[in-house]
């Protein structure tokens, strides 16, 4: 029975979706218990799942030492420590094809790498291989022919369906993307591409699910037919020892009979499914071979009709293609994919990079005020900015953080989502509260030329030095107004004009002028 689960797994490439599939169709496997010896039949769970695809024994090999122990003196005392997994090749003691197994070694090995390249712990990127219900169609195939990195996908929009697939380059350690691009007309140009290839195929893989059509719940007979061996072999033997028990020993002779019982009754169950299945089977009629024939034939309209799924399309690309290696020219206007088929052929494709990776709509001048800003402000300041300015997007939306982001990685501007902190400049807000005065009184030294500040842009945050909070002459005015309460501005006026306020600093009256 373990020879399905290698069968499924080919069919599901997932562990998980393995385990689903034995869930669903309520398929059980034998099982030794922990305790007893008597052989268990129940519906795997997906560690038992993934156990067997794991183990180098179904294989063929013989393998020991797997789980190395190792003795340490710790405080004193002697302690024995397991340590991790180790591979079947590692092993202290491995021999390849000591037996027939349920597969071939090299089988096993591309179910491992399968399996490693679905686990979530196993790469640090964002390239998951397990097929998923995305509708980027190229997850985990494609490389980046300029630092060898796989590209990982995006989905945005307002369903968030399209994908855009993007080359973290040295980003993470404060560089810039490596490459990125719309997925949508890559899809479909690498889906032509594909499709010359494999249309040829079409009418055989139209017979062969002729067969398995056929075939019905073959999978699952096989299941049942080895349970209900298993089952009247232990009820012929339960039934043996009720035979041999002494009568006169009431208790063991009542276990026995409910023993048996047991079994027939289990036996019954399983005969009515097995009849349930058989009822279920149906021959194909003339009518629905020749439409299936008909669908290997027209491959490629099946292909780009919505009941062809994306998970149908990803596994037929991954059976096909082995990695597609993708580059940008000089200019990056241009995209160069170079496909690497199973089987050792090669093919060269060149096309016009998706205008929504280039973003040329994005006006200018607001890339200007991105750029300008995002030294040291974050992406939703830059957006509020950007907002009152009147700015929009290129497809006439207002800006958030995540468009100011998207626009950043679009034209390579480092940045951060949220203001990097700076010891030596303060917002209008912050130069009152180390001050201890109100906004006015700050903006009214701008006015009059006595403090300095900047602005990266229009309606943007001013920058207030600290340094020039605590020189003079405003120190000195601070220090006037908190004591006595009166705003006295001085050397803010040209020499030729009188000034605002004038201060008797005999009689420490003030008089105004107009």
């Amino acid at each position: 029975m373990p020879r399905l689960v290698f069968v499924k797994f080919r069919e599901r490439w997932s562990v998980r979706q393995t385990f689903q599939w034995f869930r669903d169709h309520d398929v059980e496997l034998p099982a030794n218990p922990i305790q007893g010896t008597r052989l268990v039949w129940k519906i795997p769970s997906q560690s038992l799942v993934r156990d067997i695809l794991c183990n180098p024994f179904y294989a063929g090999a013989y393998v020991w030492g797997r789980r190395p122990v190792a003795t340490l003196l710790v405080e004193g005392r002697l302690e024995k420590r397991q340590g991790a997994m180790r591979r079947a090749e590692q092993c202290r003691v491995f021999i390849r094809d000591h037996h027939v197994g349920y597969i071939d070694w090299a089988t096993y090995e591309e179910n491992q790498r399968m399996t490693r390249r679905n686990s979530v712990n196993w790469q640090s990127d964002e390239t998951m291989a397990a097929i998923r219900a995305g509708q980027g169609l190229l997850v985990g195939l494609l490389r980046c022919g300029h630092c060898g990195r796989k590209l990982h996908v995006r989905y945005w929009g307002g369903t968030g369906t399209n994908a855009r697939y993007l080359c973290k380059g040295d980003y993470d350690d404060g560089g810039q993307y490596c490459i990125g691009f719309g997925g949508a007309l890559v899809d479909r140009k690498l889906s032509e591409e594909l499709l010359k290839v494999i249309s040829r195929f079409g009418v055989e893989a139209s017979l062969r699910a002729i067969e398995e059509l056929s075939a019905g719940d073959a999978a699952q007979r096989a299941a049942l037919s080895s349970k209900l061996e298993q089952l009247e072999y232990e009820a012929k033997k339960t039934f043996e020892q009720y035979d041999a028990v002494d009568a006169r020993n009431r208790l063991a002779a009542a276990e026995l009979e409910r023993r048996w019982n047991e079994r027939l009754e289990e036996i019954q169950t399983v005969k009515e499914r097995l009849s349930s299945l058989y009822e279920k089977r149906y021959s194909l009629s003339v009518e629905e071979e020749a439409r299936i024939r008909l669908m290997g034939e027209n491959f490629a309209e099946i292909w780009h009709s919505d009941r062809c799924p994306p998970t149908l399309k990803k596994m037929i690309l991954r059976t096909a293609i082995e990695e597609i290696i993708v580059r940008t020219d000089a200019n990056k206007e241009a995209l160069q994919f170079t496909i690497h088929w199973k089987g050792g052929a090669h093919t060269q494709l060149d096309m016009e990079r998706p205008r929504s990776a280039i973003a040329t709509a994005t006006p200018m001048e607001a890339v200007e005020i991105i750029r300008r800003m995002a030294v040291r402000y974050g992406d939703d300041q830059i957006a509020s900015v950007l907002n009152r300015l009147g700015y929009c997007t290129g497809k006439g939306k207002r800006w958030n953080q995540n468009r100011v982001g998207t626009a950043r990685h679009n034209y390579s501007i480092p940045g951060q989502k949220r203001a990097l902190p700076d010891p030596e400049r303060v917002s209008l807000s912050e130069a009152a509260r180390v001050c201890g005065v109100s906004h006015r009184t700050i903006e009214r030294l701008v006015e009059a030329g006595l403090l300095k500040r900047e602005q990266a842009a229009p309606r943007a945050p001013w920058e207030i030095r600290r340094a020039d909070l605590d020189a003079e002459p405003i120190r000195r005015i601070i220090e006037r107004l908190v004591r006595t309460g009166k705003l006295i501005l001085e050397g803010g006026c040209p020499d030729d004009q009188p000034p605002l306020f004038v201060e008797n600093e005999g009689d420490g009256n003030a008089r105004h002028h107009e």
